[in-house]
């Protein structure tokens, strides 16, 4: 059952407290008694909710696109729409500071934001499911609706986030992990494989498009999202956050009016430097040159940052907002961040930076690299979709059983070595083409290594954070968390026709070793995260 109430005290109080410091558990059915709290149930379902959108933005819309006879290339263009899974630390403040517009008094801060939010994600997928690709006018509109999805389900996973922090404290934090990552992977596979079985149950194949099809099986995942919506009505609001006070409603609109200024003036310059990036990346090179299209984007996108700031600080000059509450949002938890770790503050961000660099530039080709193998369509997706999943769930579970035994950060230290030794196993696999058994064998390794780290990593991201600054500082960290590994796996194609694939694994696991020391030295600054009694700013 995916609901919470208030939870009564965890039977397995001595196996959490192990998560910090490493001590062993006092038995194992302790420890698998913890899963069955309602909290952690609650948590699986809301990583259910947050997991669904994700790939009806991409795999599954790029399938009904293509079958629908639009171009590769204009279908590419919909991956932007997840540009607010990358960005969404910049409205975060507003979630975290300012009451949902409706629902609040009776939700609470963080359950009336995150039924907004689901509902918003609802509206986007019927919106999607109401755009025919391949009528006139269709692809704008599925274009709207989809960017749509992706702002409204950045900002679910905002919420999720700042309540998985403040609902438990640090030690049952890799439980609730591993049951939101658990959750987050079934809701991909809902939207990935079972979205595609209905599309083709309700008549549309490959050379056969029928919207209706599509239709019918985007107004089915709509459906699926009431998981969240349940559980969101039924779970109880954090106490962190329903204890914050509120600034006067007048400073809330300011501080919004602030928001959009600054907003507008980012887009307004992104569009207007357009014309600039083609000519500069005429410039460099043209089209096809090597990194030409990367600095012009580039350029284009920190012009268009600089003129938002401009805008900020007019705004900041004119007294726009009050003062007090734009620090607090956006000054403060940068603030609290770097007083609360001090000196191990910049280990631990390259610590988040690249800590899955090595299992994200991997990732980038792995699916090109099974078909260069000469594995069918089927055998992939078999391999690494449906058996994949299972794997990456059970590495998740035995992540958290882990974390809570031995403590977070020895199991960060195990993914990343394990980390390094399954991107070696790939070489074996590029010398061995074909080969069905060692196929799933890697892929075994590798997920069930993915799904431990990940889960491990998710506990210790939340431990960062100080519960006067959850929204925000989570934010943060997880859009660091996959900037640096997103831009380097662009380039994962090059390096391959450059070295070949078992020259580019071997490169991949290289990588992927200085993670350990990072997590060594970030071992050694390990503050207790703050909480609401002492908040290091005004909180709002």
């Amino acid at each position: 059952m995916c609901a919470a109430g208030a939870p009564p005290r965890p039977p397995s109080r001595d196996a959490e407290a192990s998560a910090l410091n490493g001590a062993p558990a006092p038995g194992v059915l302790a420890s698998v008694t913890a899963y069955f709290q309602p909290r952690v149930a609650a948590l699986a379902c809301l990583g259910f909710s947050s997991g669904l959108p994700l790939l009806l933005i991409f795999a599954t819309l790029s399938l009904w696109l293509r079958e629908a006879g639009v171009e590769r290339a204009a279908a590419t263009y919909f991956s932007w729409a997840a540009l607010g899974y990358s960005f969404k630390f910049v409205w975060a403040p507003l979630i975290d500071k300012l009451p949902a517009p409706f629902g609040a008094h009776r939700l609470g801060r963080r359950r009336g934001w995150l039924l907004l939010a689901q509902l918003a994600v609802i509206g986007a997928i019927v919106a999607m499911a109401l755009a025919d690709p391949a009528a006139p006018g269709g692809l704008t509109a599925m274009a709207i609706a989809a960017v749509a999805l992706g702002f409204s389900s950045a900002t679910q996973d905002i919420v999720i986030d700042a309540y998985r922090i403040e609902v438990a404290d640090e030690r049952l934090q890799a439980l609730l992990a591993s049951a939101y990552v658990a959750g987050y992977r079934g809701g991909m596979l809902v939207a990935g494989a079972v979205a595609l079985y209905l599309a083709a149950w309700f008549g549309s194949v490959a050379d056969h498009y029928d919207y209706l099809a599509w239709r019918h099986t985007y107004f089915c995942m709509a459906a699926a999202m009431a998981v969240g919506v349940v559980t969101t009505l039924v779970i109880r609001e954090p106490a962190a956050a329903s204890s914050r006070q509120r600034h006067s409603p007048a400073h809330h609109a300011r501080f919004v009016l602030l928001f959009a200024l600054v907003a507008g003036a980012f887009v307004a310059a992104f569009l207007a430097l357009a014309d600039t990036a083609h000519w500069l990346r005429g410039a460099l090179g043209g089209p096809s040159a090597p990194l030409a299209g990367f600095v012009a984007e580039a350029t284009r996108l920190a012009l268009a940052l600089a003129a938002a700031l401009a805008i900020g600080a007019l705004c900041a000059r004119l007294r726009v907002a009050q003062p007090e509450l734009v620090r607090d949002a956006y000054v403060a938890p940068v603030a609290d961040f770097f007083r609360r770790h001090g000196r191990g503050a910049l280990v631990i961000l390259l610590l988040v930076g690249f800590y899955r660099v090595s299992d994200i530039v991997l990732g980038v080709v792995a699916n090109i690299f099974y078909f260069d193998m000469g594995y069918s369509k089927e055998a992939i997706a078999t391999a690494t979709k449906v058996f994949g999943l299972w794997m990456t769930l059970v590495g998740g579970f035995l992540g958290g059983w882990l974390a809570l035994n031995f403590g977070v950060m020895r199991v960060l230290m195990l993914g990343a070595a394990l980390t390094v030794a399954t991107n070696l196993l790939f070489i074996l696999l590029a010398e061995a083409p074909g080969n069905l058994p060692l196929l799933y064998a890697v892929i075994s390794a590798d997920n069930l290594t993915a799904g431990l780290a990940s889960a491990a990593f998710v506990a210790y991201l939340s431990s960062l954070t100080s519960l006067s600054f959850t929204a925000v500082q989570y934010a943060i960290l997880s859009s660091l968390m996959t900037l640096f590994p997103k831009v380097i796996g662009g380039y994962s194609g090059t390096m391959v026709d450059a070295v070949g694939y078992s020259h580019f694994f071997l490169g991949a696991a290289a990588i992927g070793v200085p993670v350990c020391l990072l997590v060594a030295l970030a071992a050694r600054h390990r503050p207790p995260r703050a909480d609401t009694a002492s908040p290091t700013a005004t909180p709002s």
